[in-house]
């Protein structure tokens, strides 16, 4: 589809860097949209688990697809009829997330065999992700909107490293040319 890695990083960065600048601009739609996002994903799921259970051969599992199934399409119904407590829900799931992680990377600092720098960043990033749950557990409301907006900050310094690395490959790229012809 791309002819070269470049081409792809090049996409790949723009892209980010749209969605990144849109998040930034509009938190709450951001938020509404990674609602129905979620809904999508639970009716196709749903449908997934449909297929798999009249697929089944054994009777257990054909119940337990149906039920898994039915509870895919409830959230997505609910999702799309209660998107506010939706959000909510997803944040407070990504502040879940965000404890376990944390205290799991602060754990990984204290590994034995970790050079000093190796502890430190385990240490870092994983008391910055505890704090970031902490204040999306705190404040929940505020919290969907927030990460919307940091997952748009994010996007465009993922978007701008990709365009670096476009650039760099380019080089590379060229730079082989050259020699493979000089040989």
């Amino acid at each position: 589809m791309f002819p070269s890695i470049s081409s792809a990083l090049l996409w790949r960065g723009l892209l980010a860097i749209v969605i990144g600048v849109v998040s930034v601009a509009w938190p709450s739609i951001t938020v509404g949209t990674f609602v129905v996002l979620f809904a999508a994903f639970a009716f196709v799921d749903s449908v997934v688990e449909a297929v798999v259970a009249f697929r089944s051969e054994k009777g257990g599992a054909v119940a337990g697809h149906l039920v898994v199934s039915l509870l895919s399409l409830a959230a997505g119904v609910a999702a799309l009829a209660w998107p506010g407590i939706t959000a909510l829900v997803l944040t407070i799931w990504v502040a879940a997330w965000a404890l376990v992680t944390g205290a799991v990377e602060v754990a990984l600092a204290f590994r034995r065999g970790e050079d000093t720098g190796q502890r430190a960043m385990w240490a870092i990033g994983g008391l910055v992700s505890i704090g970031l749950g902490v204040v999306l557990a705190i404040r929940p409301d505020l919290g969907a909107v927030t990460l919307a907006t940091v997952f748009g900050l994010f996007s465009i310094v993922s978007g701008v490293q990709a365009l670096v690395l476009s650039v760099t490959a380019r080089r590379i790229g060229t730079a082989e040319r050259r020699l493979a012809s000089a040989v």
